[in-house]
């Protein structure tokens, strides 16, 4: 079973909004204890010409050869990558991407590398790939090397930039549910702030961080990493990332695990309507366990009363900031992210109960420490850009936005989809007003057609991906399995669900695909 604290943090990393380092301890050899890793891991070797790039102008980023060494904070392996800034104009500026890799624990059973990414968009691969022994079980972990990469713009791999650190905090303070004409005056000078910075502080760079321009950079990772095809565990918006990578290579899909899938199929604001109604779910389910559980539940005697204790405490926070901690207090926004944290895995509700008993008490120290480790807010300022690259890759996949005068004509379907987090996801619906950059890339229909079989993974009451859309993404990829996990929290593998792990397992290791419809 994995602690509480380290599953925390590796939650932080799901979710695709944390940046917090996991330093596990890696053995470097097989079975070893020496301190020093093996820089010599084994690579290898591939089929003829699968290395060679789509375009000959290519061929100097295809033709790489990454040169591994110890990470200066952690006992993995650390290189990097570089990459074309535009791939249409593969001779112009280039980027260097961020590597790490946990060398296979198992070197005689080593099949290859298994490229990972935790989903964000925004999340640092590098700290995914770090926490492997806690992501991961001892299959894969014997099996594969577990390579991460920042995408370009995020964590280490020039990393986009939008606002200070000063004004980062009071956009993520301020009331993601503005309901006076001061909130709403001042939610829209942070659209137009977030979209203004973008374009100064990241120049040229905010403009070429599309999820398809990441999705070509992992087929040049697959080449340096000499791998014939590619193998992939992509997480909640790392779905995506795969899907996109296999529609654009489908002769170099290897094995792909696809969990907690992302629907391509829908609109911005029907993915923003649906994740509402999971949100909501979740909150309902964490709700009626502390009512059918215990026979004096804090929040309440029915979930109806317990959900509304909870509006009605988000509302007291708005009208009244509690004492945080360190000198900072708990604002409404901050104790929306505080709460929205833990619905991510069942194993912290009991978190969700700490925080918001001390909350309802008047300290809010918990809720901002929660909101915190979202928004990947360390003790001396953000440990990684996650919370503006979201915004940035987010906004050029899809600048779709509304006007907020739009706002109230679209609130009665979102608080119907969600009580508590209907207005907010509403609002929501704004956030790319105020992008001033455009990508080169064109819209893509995701099939993938011709691609290896895909695994896709869904969890029933996922409250950021919800269920339908695995069943949506496996029946749009022209090779989508699906495996269904019956369950609370954000992803299917390594949750507590043996039929699952060992679907996915047997599938990575031994390349059994799972019965399509497998419900597990």
């Amino acid at each position: 079973m994995r602690r509480a604290l380290v599953v925390l943090v590796v939650l932080a990393l799901l979710l695709g909004v944390g940046g917090v380092a996991v330093l596990a301890a890696l053995d470097s050899d097989d079975g070893g204890t020496s301190s020093t890793p093996r820089t010599d891991a084994p690579t290898t070797t591939p089929d003829p010409g699968a290395t060679e790039p789509p375009d000959p102008a290519l061929a100097e980023f295809y033709g790489q050869t990454l040169r591994w060494s110890q990470c200066p904070d952690d006992e993995a392996l650390c290189s990097t990558l570089t990459v074309p800034l535009d791939y249409a104009d593969p001779g112009g500026d280039t980027i260097d991407l961020a590597l790490l890799k946990v060398p296979a624990q198992d070197p005689d059973a080593r099949i290859g590398s298994l490229v990972v990414n935790p989903g964000g968009p925004g999340a640092p691969g590098t700290d995914y790939a770090a926490s492997a022994a806690q992501v991961f079980r001892e299959p894969l972990l014997d099996a594969y090397d577990v390579v991460g990469f920042d995408p370009r713009g995020t964590g280490d791999s020039d990393p986009v930039d939008c606002l200070s650190d000063d004004e980062l905090d009071a956009y993520l303070a301020g009331d993601p549910d503005p309901d006076t004409p001061e909130e709403v005056t001042t939610y829209e000078g942070w659209i137009d702030a977030l979209g203004r910075g973008c374009a100064a502080r990241s120049g040229a760079l905010a403009a070429h961080v599309t999820t398809v321009e990441a999705a070509r950079d992992m087929d040049v990772l697959r080449a340096a990493l000499g791998e014939s095809t590619l193998t992939y565990f992509g997480a909640s918006y790392g779905t995506k990332l795969g899907a996109t990578y296999a529609d654009l290579f489908p002769d170099k899909v290897g094995r792909l695990v696809l969990d907690g899938a992302v629907d391509l199929s829908i609109s911005s604001r029907e993915l923003s309507l649906e994740q509402a109604a999971g949100f909501e779910t979740a909150l309902r389910a964490y709700v009626s366990n502390c009512v059918e559980g215990t026979d004096s539940c804090f929040l309440g005697d029915s979930v109806d009363e317990g959900l509304q204790r909870i509006r009605d405490f988000i509302d007291s926070v708005d009208a009244d900031p509690l004492p945080g901690s360190g000198g900072r207090e708990l604002e409404v926004g901050n104790a929306f992210y505080g709460i929205v944290l833990p619905l991510y895995s069942r194993d912290y509700w009991v978190i969700l109960s700490q925080a918001l008993k001390a909350g309802f008490a008047g300290d809010g120290s918990v809720l901002l420490q929660l909101s915190d480790l979202y928004t990947s807010r360390g003790a001396d300022g953000y440990t990684d850009n996650s919370s503006e690259a979201i915004y940035a890759i987010s906004c050029l996949d899809d600048p779709y936005a509304i006007a907020p005068d739009e706002v109230a004509a679209n609130l009665p379907d979102f608080e119907k989809a969600s009580p508590t987090f209907g207005s907010v996801f509403a609002w929501g619906l704004t956030n790319c007003g105020g992008i001033r950059v455009r990508s080169s890339e064109k819209d893509r229909r995701v099939r993938a057609a011709g691609a290896a079989p895909i695994v896709v993974v869904g969890t029933t009451r996922d409250p950021a991906t919800p269920y339908d859309w695995a069943v949506h993404l496996a029946d749009q990829l022209e090779s989508g399995v699906l495996v269904s996990r019956d369950g609370d929290g954000h992803t299917g593998y390594n949750s507590g669900n043996e039929c699952v792990d060992e679907a996915v397992e047997d599938y990575l290791v031994d390349g059994t695909v799972p019965e399509d419809g497998l419900s597990c």
